[in-house]
């Protein structure tokens, strides 16, 4: 099963293997390669064939003009939806140096260079230079030999490092951190939450989005009632995940003024949910809780499929590509390092007016 999950207060047990997520994240990106690769090569051949006048089906493989498979959609959408939310602040200069944590293989910087500022130089929201950083060899030089449309905008440098140590940065190098879809398989978020802070500059913002506490209800309850059934007991298959109460706090605790959060649910329809968990895998998504059990039993795993498909497939069917439905709630946040410019609340007994004095009574008759 796919997981997720978010750190806590300053506990010192570790809910995520963070070596063995490495190993998944760095397996998913090795895989993606190798797809490409082989797409690459059946379209030269398929190309070849047309030119010699051959028959394009006489070439060997599975190449259908499509490219490989694409199993970023996810990361894609919340990295456009976060970007969306950063081009919404209107900030003289914008953010020109910029920092995104578990960037992956390029989803924020790929979005913000696909349009210019609002005003001045740079991608969206003013973003002149961004550094990637990721604990992910793999994945994070993935796709380096891809060109980014629009990425004359903003230019980019990719840094290998573990989001759990110490940023590599000096205090106040930033005007902008952010994250999307990373933070879920950190340990210690407050620790992490604190280094942003550290490495923004004053009036810096840090927005990110995360995975929250509602995301694959389905295949969690699935697992749940099918290891209930087959073995007699449960075992952590999905999260766990931040809570949306949880993020507000998290800023809060780390020092960050005027945090705003808000929610969205992502849905996405799957043929079955052998077909879900099979793309879990191949995003660098499974389990990596310390507690996981080694291997899941076919009888169980075909019992999750069969309670998966009867309790959450489609009412319309969906057709063969989504029969069943998966669903990622989404949490997005801001925070901002405190600055003299920033509003801030008058001190606690410095009214001048009373309530009564400002609040009229209704006229009589009237509500």
């Amino acid at each position: 099963g796919g997981g997720g999950g978010g750190g806590g207060g300053g506990s010192t047990t570790s809910a995520f293997d963070r070596p063995f997520k490495i190993l998944q994240r760095d397996g998913a990106a090795i895989a993606h390669e190798r797809r490409r690769s082989r797409a690459a090569a059946a379209e030269a051949a398929a190309a070849e064939a047309a030119t010699e006048n051959s028959d394009p089906g006489d070439v060997d493989g599975d190449f259908d003009g499509g490219g490989p498979a694409d199993y970023d959609y996810f990361r894609e959408e919340v990295a456009r939806r976060l970007v969306d939310r950063l081009d919404d602040i209107n900030r003289e200069g914008g953010f020109p140096l910029a920092l995104d944590v578990g960037s992956g293989a390029g989803y924020v910087h790929r979005a913000i260079c696909s349009d210019d500022a609002f005003e001045g130089e740079g991608g969206i929201g003013g973003v002149r230079k961004l550094v990637q950083l990721d604990s992910s060899r793999a994945a994070l030089h993935r796709d380096e030999d891809v060109e980014v449309e629009g990425g004359e905008r903003c230019g980019t440098f990719r840094l290998v490092s573990d989001e759990e140590d110490k940023l590599p940065f000096p205090d106040g190098t930033f005007d902008l951190v952010m994250s999307s879809a990373a933070m879920h398989w950190v340990n210690n978020l407050p620790g992490l939450f604190r280094e942003v802070h550290r490495v923004l500059k004053p009036d810096g913002c840090f927005l990110f989005a995360i995975p929250g506490g509602q995301t694959l209800p389905e295949l969690r309850s699935s697992l749940v009632l099918a290891e209930l059934e087959r073995d007699g007991g449960v075992s952590s298959h999905v999260g766990p995940f931040v809570d949306v109460s949880d993020a507000g706090m998290l800023l809060t605790d780390a020092g960050f003024a005027l945090p705003t959060v808000d929610v969205d649910t992502v849905r996405y329809g799957y043929p079955d949910a052998s077909v879900l968990m099979e793309h879990l895998r191949n995003m660098g998504e499974g389990n990596a809780g310390t507690n996981r059990r080694d291997r899941v039993g076919v009888d169980t795993f075909l019992a999750a499929c069969c309670l998966y498909d009867r309790q959450w497939g489609l009412d319309d069917g969906g057709g063969e590509e989504s029969a069943v439905e998966a669903s990622v709630q989404v949490i997005y946040a801001i925070g901002w390092t405190p600055h003299e410019s920033q509003q801030r609340p008058k001190e606690r007994g410095s009214a001048s007016r009373k309530v009564g004095e400002v609040v009229e009574e209704p006229p009589k008759g009237k509500s």
